[in-house]
């Protein structure tokens, strides 16, 4: 089986061809940082027209580089949500006309799901698995069982973490994006300097915070008798940084002590999203699956950040269990995987 994969719905645009032998035949992804990076964000309209004057181009190129036409696929997979709007659209539609054209089942993707089950397809894992999804818009732990069938334990009550990323590199003047270079800025630092909060830390339950650590940020700043040099900048990067490994590690032992109740067959922590190319919670987040007796899998991190790749495994997925959707599929800019635990962030 091979599958067309489209994913539009932030600021890459992608489209990648993947085999049911878990081979990424093709997997192309334009970026369109230099577009947004003078507004210090990403700005849907400017997004969705990117979206929309490069997506048939890397279609194309996505087929040329597996080396096959439309004639040797067997579905189409696109995400629907959650996500930027418009940009979704263009997608959705794009996956939707071929789909029609072509007469090929169609899937519309969870983009929260594609995540979750991106370590299937890099690394083979079994269900059930622990899985914490980080990145700028979600934050959250849950069982997967498989495709479309999740058990959310815990998810954030008001920033995702990557979003607290962001902001706060954006207060240091790190430019954007902020993630990455909050990051960069921290391997020089010492993350002893700054006392910073750890929300949630030691609470019952599974949820997190990171709006009181943000703000926590900004008062250490402002108490500060001059503008911060790049030495106390580099201070606060690995502070925060620090901090927000100690809380998602926290959340994530409570999590795994659910899971191993409910799922003792369970055997593995796996996580993903763009959060998690950071080495640091990457490194934190294994100790605590080691201490608790879990594998722990990351994905490669070309395939933690948004690519189409991980949305053609998810249609891969459903496919080979029978499910499909119509052509009426909506763009969904919310989609909770847990609809029974559908919260702001969910």
């Amino acid at each position: 089986m091979l599958v067309l994969g489209i994913e539009t719905s932030c600021d890459e645009t992608a489209a990648a061809v993947v085999g049911d032998d878990r081979r990424i035949r093709s997997n192309v992804v334009l970026s369109q940082i230099d577009e947004h990076r003078p507004y210090g964000g990403v700005v849907p309209e400017i997004a969705a027209r990117s979206h929309l004057d490069h997506i048939g181009g890397l279609v194309t190129r996505a087929l040329e580089e597996a080396g096959i036409g439309y004639g040797d696929l067997d579905g189409v997979a696109a995400t629907a949500g959650p996500g930027l709007i418009g940009g979704v659209m263009v997608g959705l539609m794009t996956g939707k006309a071929i789909a029609l054209v072509r007469k090929l089942p169609f899937v519309a993707v969870n983009h929260m799901e594609a995540h979750a089950l991106t370590p299937r397809l890099t690394d083979g894992i079994e269900f059930p698995y622990l899985a914490l999804l980080v990145s700028g818009g979600h934050c959250m732990l849950l069982a997967v069982r498989a495709p479309g069938d999740y058990r959310r334990y815990g998810t954030t009550v008001d920033d995702a973490v990557g979003e607290a990323f962001d902001k706060t590199a954006k207060m240091l003047g790190l430019g954007y994006p902020g993630g990455p270079a909050l990051e960069q800025a921290a391997r020089a630092g010492n993350p002893e300097r700054f006392d910073l909060p750890r929300p949630m830390l030691g609470r019952d339950g599974c949820d997190f915070s990171f709006s009181g650590l943000k703000t926590a940020v900004r008062q250490t700043l402002d108490r500060l008798p001059e503008p911060p040099d790049a030495p106390t900048t580099n201070d606060m990067a690995a502070s925060f940084q620090q901090a927000v490994a100690e809380v998602l590690a926290d959340r994530t032992r409570h999590a795994i002590a659910r899971f191993r109740r409910e799922f003792p067959a369970g055997q593995t922590l796996v996580v993903a999203g763009g959060v998690a190319a950071n080495e640091t919670l990457r490194r934190a987040l294994e100790k605590t699956a080691e201490a608790s007796g879990l594998s722990f899998v990351a994905p490669p991190l070309a395939l933690c950040t948004d690519n189409a790749a991980m949305v053609a495994w998810a249609g891969i997925e459903r496919l080979r269990i029978g499910l499909s959707d119509g052509l009426d599929a909506p763009a969904r800019p919310r989609w909770p995987l847990d609809e029974r635990a559908a919260g702001p962030r969910g």
